[in-house]
C-alpha cells in the first residue's frame, strides 16, 4: 500500500495537539467502558470489534493557548494517521470490524470542539471515502440520533471515529452528500496515495475542502 504523507500526524508533543495516550483498547486517560456499552445497541459492529481487539482509542490534548486553525491542522493529520492504520486492516476478512477513535481533550481559546472537528472531519471523509474509510464526529455532551431516530447517549468526551466502511449500508447515511455517497458505494482501496492530487498543507487542504459540494439539507 502507498501510504499518504503524515507530516505532523505522529508528532507526540509538538504543536497544538499533544499525544496523551497512544493507541489502546482500554485507555486509562478516558473512561470508555460505560459509554461503549451504551452504544452497542446502536452499532451492530461494535461488540464483535471489541471482542476481536479491533477497536482502538488514541487520546490527544489541545495545548494551552492553542488557536482553532492550528488545532484543526493537527487534528486532520491525526485523522490521516488513523485512516492509514485502518486501510490495510480493512482488507482482511474481518476488516469490517476495524475502528480507530481519536479523542480530543482540553480546549482551544477561540472555539468549541464541535467547530474544531468540522473542517478536519469534512476534509477527511471526502479524502478517504473513495478508498472505503468512514469518518464520524461526536462532540462532548451533544445529543445525537442513530439511523432509526433513537437517541444516542451523549459522548463523555469529543472524538472522531475512523472505521472501515460497510458499502452496503454506509452510503444510505450520506443522503445529504450524494456525491460522497456515490464515491463510497464504489469505493475500492487499490493502494493509491490519496494525496497524489491533493496538497498536504492544511491551508490548501481547507481551501480544497471548502470547494466541495456542501451537504444538501432536507
Amino acid at each position: 500500500m502507498i501510504t499518504a504523507p503524515t507530516d505532523g500526524a505522529s508528532r507526540p508533543t509538538a504543536g497544538a495537539l499533544r499525544l496523551i495516550e497512544a493507541r489502546s483498547e482500554n485507555p486509562r486517560s478516558v473512561d470508555v467502558t460505560d459509554y461503549v456499552s451504551a452504544l452497542v445497541r446502536h452499532c451492530p459492529f461494535l461488540e464483535p470489534s471489541q471482542a476481536r481487539g479491533m477497536t482502538g482509542w488514541t487520546v490527544y490534548e489541545i495545548a494551552p493557548g492553542a488557536h482553532q486553525y492550528a488545532v484543526e491542522a493537527e487534528l486532520f493529520h491525526a485523522g490521516v494517521q488513523a485512516a492509514e492504520w485502518v486501510r490495510p486492516l480493512a482488507r482482511r476478512t474481518d476488516g469490517m470490524f476495524t475502528c480507530e477513535n481519536i479523542v480530543i481533550l482540553g480546549q482551544a481559546i477561540d472555539t468549541d470542539h464541535r467547530e474544531l472537528m468540522t473542517w478536519p472531519h469534512w476534509a477527511l471523509k471526502n479524502l478517504y471515502g473513495p478508498v472505503g474509510v468512514m469518518f464520524g464526529k461526536f462532540a462532548k455532551g451533544v445529543q445525537e440520533l442513530d439511523r432509526f431516530g433513537w437517541s444516542i447517549p451523549p459522548a463523555p468526551f469529543s472524538f472522531l471515529p475512523v472505521r472501515a466502511s460497510v458499502r452496503a449500508r454506509d452510503p444510505k447515511f450520506l443522503k445529504d452528500t450524494p456525491e460522497l455517497a456515490a464515491a463510497l458505494a464504489a469505493a475500492d482501496d487499490d493502494g493509491r496515495d490519496v494525496f497524489e492530487h491533493i496538497p498536504c498543507e492544511w491551508k490548501a487542504l481547507r481551501a480544497w475542502a471548502s470547494s466541495l459540494p456542501v451537504p444538501r439539507k432536507p
